[in-house]
């Protein structure tokens, strides 16, 4: 053991990371059995890849006297990506892509390259899952033909590297991650110890050359980056591209970005070319006929990012025959519902506990704040009771566990999305009553007023729907 002295034997877990002086049958942070495998560490040798800025000296700046320069973003031309973004790529940036198997991460990330490709910049796109055939083919659908792509199928990063000392391009895609392995590391591919190596290499190498550098990853069941939690912190940009795969809806969330707000997010569809960014989601996603409304029904307005989006909810309760009750969400928070559940029976009495409850939100999109509480819940109070309004409604507001109804936050932007798309009639906190008529008069049109109905709590919101 003289040369591998200073090795040291962990056990790793392959699902999140988590490092143990000894082998466990069950994770003790992620809770996954047989998962925790043997790693072995091994001292970083003298010869290791190393940045050449490490070498020379260096000395603290003032802040003054660094100098910025021009804006050097390079934009896609492609709004729904530019847009997270913060208004195109910044040279030497580090951008981790995230999303379940067969989303759209590299067909999205295709047609980024092709709008590079486009300005006269050389890409570089290497592949440790397809051939340079399959990935000919998907270029083909999408309509890419440009001399100034290359493909390059390899998982030997320091072969990766060699390429890009000879060619020089503008942005390294890497696809993906857990693919890629460091000859200087003995540990297996995708192990969280080369997925580290190999990420810092990258990042190393993006500051040196500043070069666009692109990395996609696979992700858990729940639906993180597989590997080490360290990966995202190492990274300048994180996108996770989301949606469900039965639908062609598709949202691009921003979770980390150095160079912009993680407020805005990119909604695109899933076509046969590739994927088109959406102007208007709400249109798309109330594309079907709303203007008669049912029972179980109703309308919510949604912030992604700094857009507003309207989406329907529906609900559906039975009598359940099993002991213990079915409750089903597609698109809407699972434990989100069991809360609202409790608060409607507790509240307000009404017996959810003997009924099978379902709630499904139209089009693939998925609702992930508490805005939209209110509007559930009348969907359940409605469908429960058989009720429907004469007209379809849009409800907004978060519910406590006292039952009281608390306000939102960017109502005029959801009230105006709303009106935009002819609705008249709406229900919203009481709390938001004073910001809503200033509203309303900003606009002109003090006469939306009298079909806005106010609501403080879940007991007036069941008396309104037993009125109808």
């Amino acid at each position: 053991m003289s040369s591998s002295g200073k090795n040291k034997i962990n056990f790793v877990c392959t699902n999140c990371g988590a490092v143990y002086p000894k082998w466990l049958g069950r994770c003790m942070q992620c809770g996954e059995w047989n998962t925790v495998q043997e790693h072995t560490v091994v001292s970083t040798p003298k010869n290791i890849r190393v940045s050449t800025q490490q070498n020379k000296e260096k000395i603290p700046q003032k802040l003054s006297d660094i100098e910025t320069g021009v804006d050097n973003r390079l934009c896609l031309s492609i709004p729904e990506v530019d847009r997270p973004l913060g208004g195109g790529l910044v040279s030497g940036s580090v951008i981790l892509w995230g999303g379940e198997p067969g989303i759209g991460k590299s067909t999205l990330i295709l047609q980024i390259c092709n709008a590079i490709a486009m300005k006269n910049r050389i890409v570089l796109y290497c592949s440790g899952e397809e051939s340079e055939l399959q990935i000919k083919l998907r270029a083909e659908r999408l309509g890419m033909h440009t001399d100034n792509c290359l493909v390059l199928s390899e998982s030997n990063l320091d072969k990766i590297f060699d390429e890009v000392e000879r060619i020089n391009p503008t942005m390294l895609v890497i696809d993906s991650i857990q693919t890629m392995f460091l000859s200087i590391n003995d540990s297996a591919m995708g192990s969280p110890g080369q997925i580290r190596d190999c990420t810092a290499s990258l990042v190393r190498m993006a500051k040196e050359r500043n070069m666009i550098v692109m990395i996609i990853g696979h992700v858990t069941k729940e639906g993180n980056i597989a590997g080490p939690r360290l990966l995202e912190h190492m990274v300048d940009v994180v996108f996770y591209l989301e949606g469900d795969r039965s639908y062609q809806f598709r949202i691009l969330r921003t979770v980390k970005n150095r160079f912009g707000s993680t407020a805005e997010s990119g909604l695109f569809i899933m076509k046969n070319t590739g994927l088109e960014g959406i102007d208007d989601p709400s249109r798309y996603l109330l594309k079907d006929n709303h203007d008669e409304a049912v029972a179980g029904c109703t309308i919510v307005s949604c912030m992604e990012g700094l857009r507003p989006v309207l989406s329907e909810i529906q609900a559906l309760t039975v009598h359940s025959v099993l002991a213990i009750p079915r409750r089903i969400a597609s698109g809407y928070d699972f434990n989100r519902l069991i809360i609202l559940l409790a608060v409607l029976e507790k509240k307000l009495h009404i017996p959810f506990s003997t009924d099978d409850v379902y709630i499904n939100v139209v089009g693939g999109y998925r609702i992930k704040e508490p805005a939209a509480d209110l509007a559930v819940a009348l969907a359940l109070i409605s469908i429960k009771y058989d009720i429907s309004w004469e007209t379809p409604i849009l409800a907004l507001g978060e519910i406590g566990l006292s039952g009281e109804i608390m306000g939102v936050s960017k109502v005029s932007l959801r009230l105006k999305e709303g009106i935009k798309m002819n609705f008249t009639h709406f229900i919203l906190p009481e709390r938001n009553k004073k910001e809503t008529e200033d509203i309303c008069h900003d606009m002109k049109r003090p006469d939306l007023l009298k079909n806005i109905i106010f609501v403080k709590n879940l007991n007036e919101a069941i008396r309104l729907i037993k009125s109808k």
